[in-house]
């Protein structure tokens, strides 16, 4: 098996039994207390005193990391080039996870499916230096964020630089040969998935924006970056494939969008994110029990359902208003956040309660820390939930678990008074 840039180990997560949250809380109750409790954020959104010292807790997990961190030199994709790429040395390129050499041809080719089972022999080092990027940007910023210390920004800003400004190493802003199947297509429209983990980075560059700790000619590049990402994901065929897939992908790609549009200050693209997740994606994914049907149905049910909560809670933190909360929002049929979690919860407390079937890969390895179990403990003050949150691990290594955690940095999620 091939070597990751992460390092790869299997590790079993065991947990405290915590009592499952009652079902009968009211949705008026927790937008009250919303309400009743909320400040000014220092994005202006409204914000609620957690229930929890949240910046002790990461400070303590942050600063060691971004102290390696800014040791170590950008990984950047023209370092790495696979000979089955269509694309340049500035293009982004990654093969589906999910896809064998066909046992049936001399060459392997065309590739053939076999759902929830990773191919480790597949180029992976674009991913990978996508990956790396995504850790250590957002924490050294939020590093930043705690001390005031230039040198963590401006580490942060030398990552940035490479990775999207500088002609020789940047990545250029289109995903045309994401997700690759050898022998049978160049790109598809789901590899978009893979930018995920640029929604922290967004996120961040906004961090340092408003703390003036970036130069503004950087700044306006970073800008023009997203939004020609932005445009192209919005009007490619590919990108219009992505949100239109159906599953955690749709949610994903909402996810994206959202933090790019909010980064770049599009605010009618904005509003078109709020409406998407009201009208189309929590109505049609979610069933009014709060399960995630078509993840259900998969071979790794379990972190499928994880992950996908996971989109759903930060498209809910990310986009809620005081004037249009989320996380209390309620469809017609009455789905809403708080049937996700607490669908969910109780088996993340206990993954031995599980009723479905276990996943065919990585099945101890799940479940780490959720942002949902966070964001949705700060939503509605279940203290339940914000306490298995800090008993799980924040910092995994098995790099199959890393690449389906995209919210690490809650610190740039969580507008503290």
């Amino acid at each position: 098996m091939k070597s990751h840039l992460l390092p790869v180990w299997i590790a079993i997560v065991t947990t405290p039994w915590i009592p499952p949250v009652s079902a009968g809380d009211s949705e008026n109750s927790a937008r009250e207390e919303r309400e009743r409790t909320a400040v000014a954020g220092e994005t202006g959104r409204a914000v609620s005193k957690p229930p929890i010292d949240l910046v002790e807790i990461e400070r303590r997990r942050v600063i060691p990391a971004a102290d390696r961190y800014r040791q170590e030199r950008p990984a950047v994709l023209t370092e790495f080039h696979c000979p089955r790429s269509e694309g340049g040395p500035n293009d982004y390129y990654s093969e589906g996870d999910y896809w064998w050499p066909n046992p049936d041809t001399p060459d392997g080719l065309p590739y053939i499916r076999r759902d929830g089972r990773t191919n480790p022999e597949l180029f992976y080092e674009h991913r990978e230096a996508l990956v790396r990027l995504s850790i250590h940007v957002p924490t050294l910023v939020v590093a930043h964020k705690l001390t005031d210390q230039r040198e963590y920004a401006e580490h942060a800003g030398a990552y940035l630089r490479a990775f999207f400004l500088d002609g020789a190493t940047r990545m250029n802003p289109h995903l045309l040969y994401g997700q690759a199947i050898p022998g049978r297509v160049s790109g598809r429209g789901i590899g978009i998935i893979d930018t995920l983990h640029l929604v922290e980075v967004a996120m961040a560059i906004g961090t340092l924006e408003r703390a003036e700790a970036i130069p503004p000619e950087e700044l306006a590049g970073l800008k023009d970056w997203f939004r020609t990402y932005l445009t192209w994901m919005t009007t490619h065929e590919y990108g219009i494939a992505e949100r239109d897939h159906g599953n955690n992908h749709s949610s994903a790609w909402l996810l994206q969008v959202a933090a790019f549009a909010e980064f770049v200050e599009d605010d009618e693209l904005i509003a078109e994110c709020r409406r998407r997740f009201k009208e189309v994606l929590l109505p049609n994914l979610m069933s009014e029990d709060g399960r995630f049907p078509r993840e259900l149905r998969r071979t790794k049910p379990y972190a499928y359902s994880i992950f996908h909560l996971y989109l759903f809670a930060g498209l809910a933190q990310l986009l809620s208003t005081p004037e249009d909360d989320l996380w209390t929002y309620r469809t017609p049929t009455g789905r809403t956040m708080r049937k996700g979690l607490e669908f969910l919860y109780p088996y993340l407390a206990d993954k031995s309660s599980w009723p479905f079937r276990h996943d065919v890969m990585y099945w101890d390895d799940w479940p780490v820390r959720q942002a949902s179990l966070l964001f949705g403990g700060l939503a509605f003050n279940k203290p339940a939930y914000l306490e298995l949150w800090k008993s799980l691990d924040g910092d995994p290594v098995v790099f199959e678990v890393i690449r389906n955690m995209p919210i690490r940095q809650p610190l740039l999620w969580v507008d503290l008074p």
